[in-house]
């Protein structure tokens, strides 16, 4: 069964009322392939999630930033998974090499919040990925399995997990893996998923690409036989994030 394309849109930590109206009433207009084609996610900020799944259009789902590793309580600044899923968000992305990097976040504690996440009913974006000197060093497969083994091993139901690869390197500097670079990783996650998990899981789960991804390089790396989709951040916020939705359009080489 071919993995329906996916593309996730990552706000961080950007937007006002006016602004985030204006790109919802953008992507509520956009002509964009039919949700048989391609699953669309769009992820602001905490304070704007009722907003946007208020408005924004049903073929599009909604997605947090992050959630806390355990139910809630006497964590002050946190939200829970229990709070995303009673407010009907059913997205939520984990382990953002922002977080990794500024808040120490390291592979079990991300995968902790996997595990719990999951068994609380929401669907993940487990972001795994190298730094510039982890690549140069020729550490890159040796970083993504180890972040991607924590993960196995604390879940046995890939079914609601999308892997999105994002070099720490190319994320907001301008910086791309090349489609032969992103492909690489791909191939080579997807391999080490068939060895350390299932056959299965390595041919069903979506590993997606992000690190400055825009309208400008998406159809090249869309074209890719292991890029099933994008995870976008500052072009989320533009007019080209449509552009980048349509390449789900393009054929696999």
């Amino acid at each position: 069964m071919a993995r329906k394309f996916f593309v996730g849109g990552n706000w961080k930590c950007n937007g006002t009322v006016a602004e985030v109206n204006k790109i919802v009433k953008l992507l509520n207009e956009a002509d964009v392939p039919s949700e048989d084609v391609v699953e669309v996610v769009i992820s602001p900020p905490f304070v704007f999630l009722p907003q946007v799944k208020a408005v924004l259009r049903s073929d599009f789902a909604v997605a947090a930033q992050n959630a806390w590793v355990r139910k809630g309580g006497a964590y002050t600044g946190e939200i829970s998974a229990e709070m995303l899923i009673n407010l009907e968000i059913p997205w939520v992305i984990l382990g953002h090499s922002e977080r990794r990097a500024l808040l120490k976040e390291s592979n079990e504690f991300v995968a902790d919040k996997v595990a719990y996440a999951l068994s609380q009913g929401l669907k993940v974006i487990a972001c795994i990925g190298e730094t510039l000197e982890q690549r140069e060093a020729g550490e890159t497969l040796n970083v993504v399995s180890e972040q991607t083994k924590a993960i196995a091993e604390k879940i046995k139901d890939w079914s609601n997990v999308v892997l999105a690869y994002e070099p720490v390197w190319a994320i907001g500097t301008g910086k791309v893996a090349t489609p032969v670079q992103a492909q690489e990783v791909h191939a080579d996650l997807r391999s080490w998923l068939a060895t350390n998990v299932s056959s299965d899981v390595a041919e069903s789960v979506r590993i997606i690409y992000g690190g400055s991804v825009n309208a400008g390089n998406c159809v090249e790396l869309a074209g890719q036989p292991d890029v099933d989709g994008f995870l976008v951040g500052g072009a989320s916020l533009k007019a080209e994030f449509v552009d980048i939705i349509r390449s789900a359009l393009v054929s696999k080489s």
